[in-house]
């Protein structure tokens, strides 16, 4: 908790002497315009946990070495032999006969994994849990979950990791209320080691961390510091001069290190009127650092974003698809997961959102983006080099809209009505993605052939490189009008194209086992024990490998039939008529899960949408079979 102890500090830009009851204030130059502004945090919602004491020996005690990922089948059975060498009296389970317990489940979520391991705690009578190896962003968080566990049922317990998830692992576990977890750091990356470096490193670096952790009693020192600015955030926190409010909130972690809109009373109070819900309302409690958000914070961090205040109600959904862990579970990856979000329905076009050439880089959509980046931090907690942990950083969250009009001309349904909704109800969907910009140009318009080629092109853009990750992935198909059109000539829906891809889009079964053998992102197998060979009959039987036809794009290998396996499967992609329409383009976004909210608007929302120049939301309504328009005008004062 690092970045909570040196955002609290205040000493490094001397705003400590200026601060009365949690509020600080620095003096304006004069002439300069001063800011009140408040808090865009919510409170958190943790409560901690009162921990059991530490071992006093190792002896004669039984311990459980959980965990599965990152060369932990040589680092474990190390460790085993160590603690048996110094205490012969020990009894020492692995893996194989406890489990794991799984990532920490939220407040109400029930796992039966997490049951069913501390059931096995109990039934061995495990007196300390030793859990890892955490080495990305997304595996930390699981093998702390064997600690938290342990830890929530009076068991000791301390958890493994590389350099840099060090303090991830610890943020999992004071999420979870754990106030003090103990973390042996492995000095490296695991998977880049040799076996014979990583036996030295255990018996040298990991070994006497992991004893240490065990038996050395909890200390107040190790208790993360107390957020003494959390009683006084409802209020103003700060006042002064427009770079000393932004120099404030990046000291606080705040903001993103671009420059804010200092969210004022006055600001904060043009984007509660375009919500019937009360300042003080709760929006959603998100995870990972479980703040409980209310309807005020979203509009401090509207304000900040720069967004226009009449997009509470975009801002509000987006929040609520926060709590949703089916969008959000992946944006901790060192693969860098990158959130955005569309928009359907009428509002979207009454807003004049984008949906045509370089609709993410427009100022509107732009704008819901900076919001996006700002919740990551504000609502969820998520920080660079803490527990967001992209080995080469993240792009900027964007925002997209569909081409409504479009889609409905060639009898597609638009998104939101594939899932349920009418057509001229307004939703949002977040999700995430980890490609951006890398489009298909389909020079055909045969649709059998433009089928293909989105199938060739799912095949190689997959969760991981090479395709070593999950078998089949969700992915966002981005079409452009005219390549919809001709689509459409064969797949009369979404649903038909989704089909046909799924059954074209195959890879060879060798190339998948060789892919995910040596580039398995979460660990690595022992090639002493378990081929490559010995792989590729694993997948085929969990991928449900088959022979097919050779794929079309690999017809060159002069072999007719070959087996392969699926990349894709059925519910798990989103299709969107959207950007240039007079470009052939499609895109392909594969990411995490989806998560669809619907945008509630004020009761008086044509009222005050009038008093700012806009049409009322009925002249954007559609029917079935509407023709494609022009988009909506843009509102000349933003």
């Amino acid at each position: 908790m690092k970045l909570f102890a040196a955002a609290l500090a205040l000493c490094t830009l001397g705003f400590g002497q200026d601060c009365v009851d949690g509020q600080c204030a620095v003096p304006a130059a004069p002439g300069e315009a001063q800011y009140a502004v408040y808090s865009p945090v919510g409170q958190s919602k943790i409560e901690n946990i009162r921990q059991a004491p530490r071992l006093d020996t190792l002896d004669g005690k039984t311990i459980a070495i959980v965990g599965g990922s990152f060369m932990a089948y040589v680092t474990h059975p190390e460790l085993k032999r160590l603690i048996l060498q110094k205490y012969p009296k020990a009894k020492v389970y692995v893996l194989s006969e406890v489990g794991s317990a799984g990532p920490w489940p939220g407040p109400g979520v029930v796992r039966a994994q997490k049951d069913e391991f501390v059931a096995k705690l109990h039934e061995l009578k495990v007196d300390a849990v030793i859990s890892g190896n955490g080495g990305c962003g997304l595996c930390t968080p699981k093998e702390m979950g064997s600690c938290i566990a342990a830890e929530h049922e009076g068991i000791p317990s301390v958890m493994i990791a590389a350099p840099g998830f060090t303090e991830q692992a610890k943020f999992a576990a004071h999420a979870a209320g754990v106030p003090v977890p103990r973390v042996a750091e492995y000095p490296g990356a695991f998977s880049a080691h040799s076996r014979d470096e990583l036996l030295e490193n255990t018996r040298k670096v990991l070994w006497p961390q992991v004893e240490k952790a065990l038996t050395k009693p909890l200390s107040d020192k190790e208790l993360p510091k107390d957020d003494t600015l959390s009683k006084k955030r409802d209020g103003v926190v700060f006042r002064g001069s427009l770079d000393q409010v932004n120099a404030y909130f990046a000291e606080q972690g705040w903001s993103d290190g671009l420059p804010v809109v200092p969210p004022t009373k006055r600001a904060i109070a043009e984007f509660l009127k375009y919500t019937d819900a009360a300042a003080d309302e709760t929006v959603a409690v998100v995870p990972p650092a479980r703040r409980e958000v209310k309807v005020r914070h979203v509009a401090a961090n509207g304000v900040m974003a720069g967004c226009p205040p009449e997009f509470m109600p975009i801002l509000l959904a987006f929040t609520k698809a926060m709590a949703n862990g089916d969008f959000r579970r992946t944006l901790a990856s060192t693969h860098a997961w990158t959130p955005y979000c569309w928009v359907n329905g009428p509002v979207a076009r009454q807003l004049g959102l984008d949906n045509g050439q370089g609709e993410i880089s427009d100022r509107r959509n732009a704008a819901i983006g900076r919001f996006i980046n700002l919740a990551m931090l504000n609502f969820g907690g998520y920080y660079t080099k803490l527990n967001r942990m992209g080995t080469f950083g993240y792009l900027m969250p964007w925002c997209l809209a569909e081409d409504e009009p479009a889609a409905l001309a060639i009898g597609w349904q638009p998104y939101h009505v594939q899932h349920g909704m009418q057509l001229n109800e307004n939703a949002l969907t977040a999700a995430s993605a980890l490609c951006w910009g890398n489009n298909l140009a389909p020079a055909s318009s045969d649709p059998q052939v433009i089928m293909e080629l989105m199938a060739w092109d799912a095949t190689e853009k997959q969760q991981f490189a090479v395709g070593s990750g999950t078998p089949c992935v969700y992915r966002t198909m981005l079409v452009t009008g005219y390549v919809a059109r001709d689509l459409a000539t064969k797949y009369k829906s979404k649903d038909d194209l989704e089909r046909a891809l799924v059954a074209t889009a195959r890879v060879p079964l060798e190339q998948r086992a060789t892919a995910n053998y040596w580039a398995n992102p979460g660990s690595a197998f022992n090639p002493d024990t378990y081929s490559v060979d010995d792989h590729a009959d694993r997948i085929a039987r969990a991928e449900g490998a088959a022979e097919t036809a050779t794929p079309v794009w690999l017809e060159w290998c002069g072999l007719e039939r070959l087996q392969t396996v699926p990349v894709m499967q059925a519910g798990k992609t989103a299709m969107l008529v959207t950007g240039d329409a007079n470009r052939n383009k499609t895109m392909c976004l594969p990411g995490g899960g989806y998560a669809t909210v619907k945008i509630e608007l004020p009761r008086d929302w044509d009222a005050l949408m009038s008093k700012k120049g806009y049409k009322p939301l009925k002249a954007y309504h559609l029917k079935p079979g509407a023709k494609p328009g022009a988009r909506a005008e843009k509102i000349a004062e933003f």
